[in-house]
């Protein structure tokens, strides 16, 4: 399982991959690293400038905001202390209230002016909408500009801030009878002498506050949150996420921006203390940047289609080329002619083309001018062989000597003549055929008697040959050049040679004498050189031919030494393993 993983891995590295595929890796490669760099450094660029765009926008909205409801606050003050008893009208209510209940003509009179003085500060203060006084105890109001609602209670509005005898309110519904949007409040303590229960009660205009929260600068949704000095939510424009009168999640009086759930949140601190907070989703805030991606995207996937179609028309560019080369090599291992020559209209591979044409051309005489040789050489080796003297005709004339010599008495000459005819026709059998150990043995005494009678002179032969071995097969000709070798070197009218076959887990030949022994040069030509037999006369091959023989049947498990000394001998070992012998062809 491993090995196969592995495989399939190595399929995947450099070394193994396809032309094809490697032209696609290098050109993506080349073309895609700088863009997705650049796209890198334009996606932190941008996003930077995006963040800090979208950022400085939502943080400016939330600022303007923020002094939109301090102006409004002051100014809501301010209109609050004309109307306390610091005010002219504030003297005047505390006057009209401390009038005796039977003056009721003069308190009719004062409560005029009372209204008209209160319609002209209304009147000068545009975005003062609904103002009045509240008596706290009797829980009743008056001097109203405005239909006051039956549900009035100041303990209902939504806290915003309180300090020096004054509470804010807001955003909350608007208290006049024929109005329902969002407005700010304040209800101040009037400080009256005679009555400790008098608070002054003021709204904005209607279109005021409305005009404020709308007042965004962000694209996207942004909504609010109004917080009081403990981070109580006063007013929610998401009362799912921050519900009213909850404190906001995890307030901190030094946090002025985070997260919550899906929104991001940025908060804004009035020098009141009471905090606005602007509440973006993510989806909006991330809007810009995500366009941005995609468009980085669509640019990204066009780029790529645009590198792979040129990766794609340089890979033609090669593969055309490749593929006439391929056809080429193909004709040329099927000995086929192309009459057509194509060309790439590639200047380099058509001149590559054209040299391997040329080349296939010469291949071709070549392998004409070796094929007309060949021939010439075998018609040769015919007309050789019609010369030579039929081996059939020689032994058919030998046996005729043979019968000649005997007919007349001739024993010396019908010896030498059955033994030539018996080694001829033993010799002249196909050269490495399987014979046997007694064959050859035999061949060999045929050998000795003719050598005896050429140099008319006797020597002694010791044959030592184990009955396991006789039938033992053995390559033709292997121990008459061995023999030969020991009477071509010194053998002496008082000589010997000992001819030893055994057997063990290897046939072995051992043959030994006490001629003039050999120098370590004389064996190296013995062995190596091959025209050594040339040097010979008579009927031995030599020690080169037993050395290829065997090199030809057995390869390296048949070997051949040689360990001689001047004027002591020569040993000849050779070692043959036992098996079947093949045929030389």
């Amino acid at each position: 399982m491993i090995g196969k993983l592995r495989e399939s891995l190595r399929v995947f590295t450099y070394d193994y991959l396809t032309l094809k595929r490697r032209i696609f890796i290098i050109f993506l490669g080349s073309t895609l690293i700088p863009f997705i760099c650049i796209v890198l450094i334009s996606y932190y660029t941008i996003y930077s400038i995006l963040t800090n765009k979208i950022q400085n926008g939502i943080l400016s909205n939330l600022k303007q905001v923020e002094l939109s409801m301090e102006n409004t606050i002051s100014n809501l003050n301010h209109v609050s202390q004309q109307l306390a008893f610091a005010g002219s009208v504030g003297k005047k209510l505390d006057q009209m209230l401390s009038l005796p209940s039977e003056q009721s003509f003069e308190r009719s009179k004062m409560l005029s002016d009372l209204k008209d003085e209160l319609s002209l500060v209304t009147f000068t203060n545009p975005n003062i909408g609904l103002t009045f006084y509240y008596f706290q105890k009797d829980r009743t109001y008056d001097l109203e500009n405005m239909g006051v609602k039956d549900t009035f209670a100041p303990e209902k509005l939504p806290l915003l801030a309180a300090y020096s005898g004054i509470s804010y309110y807001g955003p909350h519904i608007s208290n006049n009878r024929f109005d329902n949007n969002f407005v700010l409040s304040a209800l101040r303590k009037v400080d009256l002498p005679t009555r400790d229960d008098v608070y002054v009660y003021i709204e904005t205009g209607f279109h005021l506050t409305q005009n404020i929260l709308n007042n965004g600068q962000f694209g996207g949704g942004n909504y609010h949150v109004f917080l009081d000095n403990n981070g109580r939510v006063a007013y929610s424009e998401l009362p799912q996420t921050f519900a009213k009168d909850t404190i906001f999640p995890n307030f901190s009086q030094n946090q002025t921006y985070g997260t919550q759930n899906e929104f991001y949140w940025f908060r804004q601190v009035s020098n009141q203390g009471w905090s606005i907070v602007s509440i973006i989703p993510k989806a909006d805030y991330n809007k810009e940047i995500n366009q941005w991606f995609v468009q980085i995207g669509l640019f990204a996937l066009l780029f790529l289609v645009i590198s792979i179609g040129m990766a794609w028309v340089l890979w033609k560019m090669v593969y055309v080329p490749l593929n006439g080369f391929n056809r080429e090599i193909k004709l040329m291992a099927q000995n086929r002619v192309q009459n057509v020559t194509v060309k790439t209209k590639i200047p380099e591979f058509d001149f590559l083309l054209h040299q391997f044409r040329q080349m296939k051309e010469q291949i071709w005489s070549l392998f004409a001018e070796v094929e007309r040789k060949e021939k010439s050489r075998v018609d040769l080796e015919v007309e050789k062989l019609l010369y030579q003297i039929n081996p059939h005709f020689l032994m058919n004339t030998l046996d005729t000597v043979h019968w000649l010599a005997l007919m007349n008495g001739q024993t010396e000459i019908d010896k030498l003549v059955s033994s030539l005819n018996k080694l001829l026709h033993y010799n002249l059998g196909k050269l490495g055929a399987a014979s046997t150990v007694e064959e050859e043995i035999e061949a060999l005494k045929q050998y000795l008697t003719l050598q005896q009678i050429r140099y008319d002179f006797q020597f002694d032969v010791q044959m030592q040959v184990d009955e396991k071995v006789w039938r033992l097969p053995i390559p033709r000709f292997i121990l008459q050049p061995l023999v030969e070798n020991s009477l071509y070197h010194g053998l002496s009218d008082d000589g010997y040679i000992q001819v030893e076959v055994c057997l063990t887990d290897k046939l072995q030949i051992a043959i030994r004498d006490n001629g003039a022994g050999m120098s370590e040069e004389t064996i190296h030509q013995l062995l190596h050189r091959s025209d050594s037999e040339n040097k010979k006369v008579g009927m031995g091959i030599g020690l080169n031919y037993v050395k290829r023989m065997l090199e030809s049947q057995y390869g390296d498990q048949a070997q051949i030494r040689i360990q001689s000394r001047i004027g002591s001998g020569t040993t000849i070992q050779v070692t043959i393993p036992v098996m079947e012998v093949q045929s030389q062809t």
